[in-house]
């Protein structure tokens, strides 16, 4: 009998190296987890999910759950990568266990029915942790006492699977409703089963559909008339310019996400701050394309936006590939963004909704306050950008009004030998040195601890402790060996002249070379993580057994490398390519 895995596809080895990228990855997964699990079978109805999946839809991902070949093959190889797991995506298959199920068999209770193609969708993001518990539970393991993700007062939405046999479907989504309890209930000529808890089971058009009733409801709509996400032009849009051998992908509706942008749940304020950090206001799709020694996580953004409107990292700017190339050499981490002075409110603003996700994603116990945890380091090196992207006119004329492109750094094997920093190119020398003190004193207001400094190379330089810093947080500006005014956020003394004064620079670096030729297709990189550093750098200071991270660990094991870059497509189509380089699984 085939194995389960033989279709799903999920990467987890991301995770935790840069909040933004790990929790795109993670979006992605949801689709395919939720998606079902599948082996090559006999075809099905060869509809593509989205057909029935309403166009308001704030999120909505698809998969190719039954996949063959060359596609088959590498889903498996790193899907095992992963997990070190002969059938890694069995787990998943609970992303359909319902109210009062037993625990499902693919071979018995799927495998009969499934057809090649499955998605699923949000129309709110309100009460959505339920989805993201699930989906962590099936790729980092866990209890399997989890509630079903959609239903009242939880996740709004679906699941849609595409179907080989109807009659088998039907009869499956019969048997889930009666153990869940469900009545029989009908929409718009259309029958269904619901539970007194909100879950929905029912058979539109071959479609199996099981989640809310609010998100079975939308997808008899979408197949009656009512007007369907795969006739919207920015999704049909970016599907076609999807790359080739896609496993999954994910499709974010900038005008439904920013309608969802104001719901009171921590972790449902983390999923807007995610689609307003990676596609700002550009309809976004993103495609997962698995290979037998990497992960490629390809972003596509329509480049038109509205007026006034910030583009978000997934926008590609040569600019930030220019930073990176100017960063220290010996950089295990690093990062090149442009243009920070239009878009860093924003910015800040998705990577603090991102820090408090990440930590309910984690879904460990509240970090210690005693030591060094990786929540502290977090929120302080996050306070002094938080004061730099206020969304104030005062902020915006001190800081942001100055702010060219801009790159981050880590250097160092060790923590004694560790270096970081931001280094923000300034166009005006003037205003980025006022900076200094006017920062200062703002952090001053907010409890840090200030202080002037002298360093070699700078114009002007304070150094503040912050509460959740271990080291004193330098900021500084001068300019660097060709006379470029910068503006710099060190930790330590080392970092702020490695930022003015590198002894080489990464546009001449080995791992810069690797990292071009990984992207491939001419594209320049703007994010380069050397996985085995970071993860060294992680146990030295005992992170690695935080609450936070240790359940991301053995996925940061596997993962080798991870690369970024940018280049422009036909038709007004921008992408962002993320490949992450993975050990391959033993035995």
């Amino acid at each position: 009998m085939p194995s389960a895995s033989a279709s799903l596809l999920q990467p987890r080895p991301a995770a935790r190296v840069r909040a933004t990228f790990a929790l795109a990855m993670l979006l992605a997964t949801c689709g395919v987890a939720l998606a079902g699990c599948g082996s090559s079978s006999p075809a099905g109805t060869a509809a593509d999910p989205a057909d029935a999946v309403p166009a308001s839809a704030v999120l909505y991902a698809g998969a190719t759950v039954r996949p063959e070949g060359a596609q088959r093959t590498n889903a498996l190889a790193v899907g095992k990568a992963l997990t070190h797991q002969a059938d890694p995506y069995l787990r998943l298959l609970g992303a359909l266990q319902t109210p009062g199920s037993a625990r499902l068999s693919f071979a018995r209770d799927v495998s009969p029915w499934l057809g090649p193609h499955a998605g699923v969708f949000l129309t709110s993001l309100g009460s959505s942790s339920a989805l993201a518990s699930l989906v962590m539970q099936g790729l980092l393991g866990g209890s399997s006492s989890s509630t079903f993700a959609f239903g009242a007062g939880s996740a709004q939405g679906a699941i849609v699977l595409d179907t080989s046999d109807s009659a088998k479907a039907r009869t499956f989504l019969d048997s889930q409703a009666a153990k869940a309890g469900a009545h029989a209930t009908s929409y718009r000529g259309v029958s269904y089963e619901l539970t007194a808890g909100g879950v929905a089971f029912g058979l539109v058009d071959r479609f199996a559909v099981i989640g809310s009733e609010a998100g079975l409801r939308g997808v008899i709509e979408a197949t009656h008339g009512g007007g369907s996400l795969a006739h919207t032009s920015g999704y049909a849009t970016l599907l076609a310019a999807a790359p080739a051998g896609a496993l999954a992908h994910i499709y974010s509706n900038p005008a439904s996400s920013t309608q969802a942008a104001g719901s009171e749940s921590s972790t449902t304020e983390g999923f807007a701050g995610l689609l307003r950090l990676l596609g700002g206001a550009h309809a976004a799709n993103i495609s997962l394309v698995p290979s037998a020694s990497s992960l490629t996580l390809d972003a596509d953004t329509l480049a038109s936006s509205p007026a006034g409107e910030a583009g978000g990292l997934l926008v590609v700017d040569p600019q930030g590939a220019q930073a990176l190339d100017e960063l220290p050499g010996q950089s295990w981490l690093a990062i090149g963004l442009g243009h920070v002075g239009t878009s860093i409110s924003q910015d800040v603003q998705g990577l603090q909704a991102l820090a408090s996700l990440g930590s309910t994603l984690s879904g460990g116990p509240p970090e210690s306050s005693a030591g060094i945890s990786l929540t502290g380091l977090l929120q302080g090196l996050i306070t002094p950008l938080r004061v730099l992207g206020a969304p104030t006119a005062q902020a915006r004329r001190d800081f942001a009004s100055w702010m060219g492109s801009a790159g981050i750094f880590a250097s160092g094997a060790s923590l004694l030998e560790l270096q970081g920093a931001v280094v923000i190119a300034s166009n005006d020398p003037a205003r980025s040195r006022a900076a200094v003190a006017e920062l200062g004193d703002q952090l001053s207001k907010a409890g840090g601890s200030v202080s002037p400094v002298s360093i070699h190379g700078t114009e002007a330089a304070v150094g503040v402790r912050l509460s959740g810093l271990p080291v004193v947080l330098y900021i500084a500006a001068g300019r660097d060996a060709a006379g470029h005014s910068k503006f710099v956020l060190g930790i330590g003394e080392a970092s702020v002249t490695s930022a003015l004064d590198p002894t080489s620079t990464l546009a001449s670096a080995a791992s810069r070379s690797a990292a071009a030729a990984s992207l491939a297709e001419g594209i320049q990189p703007n994010l380069i993580v050397d996985f085995p550093t970071l993860l060294s750098l992680l146990e030295g200071i005992g992170l690695t057994e935080s609450p936070s991270i240790s359940k991301f660990v053995p996925y940061l094991r596997v993962a080798t490398t991870l690369d970024g870059g940018g280049r422009e497509l036909s038709g007004g189509v921008q992408r962002l390519r993320l490949v992450v380089g993975l050990q391959p699984a033993s035995g």
